[in-house]
C-alpha cells in the first residue's frame, strides 16, 4: 500500500498528479467546526469588529483570494459553475462561501486523479456537510453517491446549549463509476445478539432462526403456514423445499414451518455487516498513545476501516490534506508513505 501526502496546494495537484492514478482518496479538509455558526454566513465588510471574524480566521475567509477561486470555477462552466453560482446567491460573500470556493476546484481535480474503480471519502462536520454534498453530487454525479457515514466521535458532554448535543462527524463516500472496489467488513456480535442463539443438542453448534419472508413476497400456503400480506415467502418453493429436506427449517409444535424458520449457524457467519453508522470507533483520548496533539487528529481505526473497505494491497491512496494531522495514522495503516512533491 502506498499513500501520497502533500500540503493543500492546488498547483501541485494540477502539475504533478496524472489522470486516473489514485485507487482511493481520503480527505479531511480543515474546518473550524467550533466556530459560531452565524459567523460562517456573515458578509465580510470593514465595519465588522475584528473579534467577530476571529472564530473563523484560522480557516477560510472571503477575500480577494477566495473571490478569484470562485471566479475561476464559474468561468470554467459546466454543472459545477452552476452549483457554485447558486451557492453564492444563497450564501453571499461569507466565510462559508470562501470555504466552498476553496473546495470546488480541488474536488474537480481529485475526480480527475481518481481511477475508474476508485472511491473518495470526504470527512467533514455537519456545519458544512450539506453544502459539500451538493458539490460532490455535481462533480461525481448523484448515481455515484454511495454513503453518508455517521461517525460518532464522542459521547455527549455537558454543553450549555439549547440544542441536542453534537457528537458526530460526516464521511461522504463516492465512487468514480459503477465498477468500484468494495469489501464488506464485519464486526463481532453483541451480547444481545448472541443471546438469540441456542445450542443444537446433537452437535453443540449454536443456531438461530432467520426470517423467511420479505415485503411483497409470495403469499401462498406452504406446508401449513401462510404468510400475512404484505409479507410473503422470500425464497422460491424449490429453495424452501431444499432447506426443508436438509433439516434447515425450524418448525412449530404442529410441524409446520416457522416464518422465522431459516436455520442459520453462528459458526457460518462472518459477523455483523458494518452499516453507515459507526459507533465503535472512539475519538483519540487525551491519554491515547496515538495522540499527536493535533485537535482534528483522527483515530487509526477510522482510517483502517476506510482503506480496508475500498482498496486492495498495493493500491495507491491519496491524502490531499496531509491527513489534517493524521499523517502518522496513515503511515501506520499504509505501511509506506510517498511524498508527491
Amino acid at each position: 500500500m502506498n499513500i501520497l501526502y502533500y500540503g493543500d496546494n492546488l498547483d501541485i495537484l494540477r502539475r504533478h498528479a496524472e489522470d486516473e492514478t489514485a485507487d482511493l482518496i481520503y480527505l479531511d479538509p480543515p474546518f473550524n467546526s467550533n466556530a459560531d455558526y452565524n459567523v460562517l454566513f456573515a458578509e465580510q465588510s470593514g465595519d465588522r469588529a475584528a473579534a467577530q471574524i476571529k472564530a473563523f480566521e484560522d480557516t477560510w475567509q472571503w477575500d480577494m483570494v477566495s473571490a478569484r477561486a470562485y471566479e475561476e470555477v464559474v468561468e470554467a462552466g459546466g454543472l459545477i459553475s452552476e452549483a457554485m453560482q447558486g451557492c453564492r446567491r444563497m450564501l453571499g460573500s461569507s466565510n462559508m462561501m470562501a470555504y466552498l470556493a476553496m473546495m470546488a476546484p480541488r474536488l474537480v481535480e481529485l475526480h480527475r486523479v481518481l481511477k475508474p474503480t476508485g472511491s473518495l471519502y470526504l470527512h467533514c462536520d455537519p456545519t458544512a456537510s450539506h453544502y459539500l454534498k451538493i458539490l460532490l453530487d455535481t462533480v461525481f454525479g448523484t448515481v455515484n453517491y454511495r454513503n453518508e457515514i455517521v461517525w460518532q466521535r464522542t459521547n455527549a458532554h455537558n454543553f450549555k446549549a439549547r440544542s441536542f448535543h453534537r457528537v458526530h462527524d460526516i464521511v461522504f463516500s463516492y465512487s468514480k463509476g459503477t465498477k468500484y472496489k468494495y469489501h464488506q467488513l464485519y464486526v463481532g456480535f453483541s451480547a444481545q445478539q448472541l443471546a438469540r442463539y441456542e445450542e443444537e443438542p446433537e452437535t453443540g453448534r449454536l443456531f438461530t432462526g432467520q426470517d423467511l419472508t420479505i415485503m411483497n413476497g409470495d403469499v401462498s400456503e406452504w406446508r401449513g403456514t401462510m404468510p400475512t400480506a404484505p409479507r410473503g415467502w422470500g425464497l422460491s418453493l424449490e429453495a424452501r423445499e431444499k432447506l426443508w429436506d436438509a433439516g434447515l427449517i425450524l418448525k412449530r409444535k404442529d410441524g409446520s414451518p416457522r416464518l422465522d424458520g431459516r436455520k442459520v449457524y453462528l459458526d457460518e457467519k462472518e459477523g455483523v455487516p458494518i452499516s453507515d453508522i459507526w459507533t465503535d470507533i472512539p475519538r483519540i483520548g487525551n491519554t491515547s498513545r496515538e495522540r499527536l496533539g493535533y485537535p482534528t487528529q483522527k483515530p487509526e481505526a477510522l482510517l483502517d476501516r476506510i482503506i480496508e473497505a475500498s482498496s486492495d494491497p498495493g493500491d495507491l491512496v491519496l491524502d490531499p490534506f496531509c491527513g489534517c494531522g493524521d499523517n502518522d495514522c496513515c503511515r501506520t495503516t499504509a505501511r509506506q508513505a510517498v511524498d508527491w512533491d
